[in-house]
């Protein structure tokens, strides 16, 4: 499935996110239904990033629906669960610094797949991604997949993934001398799928000879 026009500006930063009417401003590669479903996750993360409002945000929600921040299981079940962590966790504890940059967009008839970089520098709790961590003041760059499906014109669910690993090496709490995992250098990847491969590979290999 194409890639939205819409989707292709960067969203989310609180400072500098457009508001874009997706319904008014339509692509025409798209079918009416696919539309209507970037229409409606457009105003989710505008309600949840740029207007910061919960009232707003639950309004493109059904009941019954689901959150799930896949890395570290946060999220809520049913509107009542969902609000209560938007209001708590979420809204309240972005970065004022917070930015994603588009990668892809995959759009079916139910649901919509948005693979993006998240950045932001950890000035506040994050209880949502780094539940119990002090902020660090420390900037972190990773690769996430948002899987939104939708039922009767609403957002029903939001699977979010991300590497955790790449996020706690970012902020100093885990070693990357020690374990197969990268900082900084997942997200770059993503973004520029011509860097070089293997380099955990290489790395491990180099430490086997060392050890000889």
């Amino acid at each position: 499935m194409p890639i939205s026009e819409n989707f292709k500006k960067t969203h989310m930063n609180t400072h500098e996110h457009k508001v874009e009417d997706a319904a008014a401003r339509p692509d025409s590669t798209l079918s009416t239904a696919q539309q209507k479903l970037t229409a409606v996750w457009e105003e989710h993360m505008k309600c949840e990033f740029a207007t910061k409002s919960v009232d707003d945000t639950m309004a493109t929600m059904v009941e019954g629906g689901h959150v799930n921040h896949v890395p570290t299981m946060t999220g809520g079940q049913g509107l009542k669960d969902i609000r209560d962590f938007y209001t708590r966790f979420f809204i309240p504890q972005m970065p004022p610094d917070t930015k994603t940059t588009p990668i892809s967009r995959t759009i079916g008839e139910t649901q919509i797949v948005d693979e993006m970089i998240f950045e932001f520098t950890h000035t506040v709790p994050m209880d949502w991604m780094l539940p119990g961590i002090a902020p660090t003041g420390k900037r972190v760059e990773v690769a996430l997949v948002a899987i939104i499906g939708f039922w009767e014109g609403k957002v029903s669910h939001e699977h979010i993934y991300w590497d955790q690993a790449s996020v706690l090496v970012q902020l100093g709490l885990l070693d990357p001398s020690q374990l197969p995992v990268a900082g900084r250098e997942s997200a770059a990847k993503v973004r520029d799928p011509g860097l070089p491969s293997n380099q955990l590979i290489q790395h491990a290999i180099g430490k086997a000879i060392q050890k000889k």
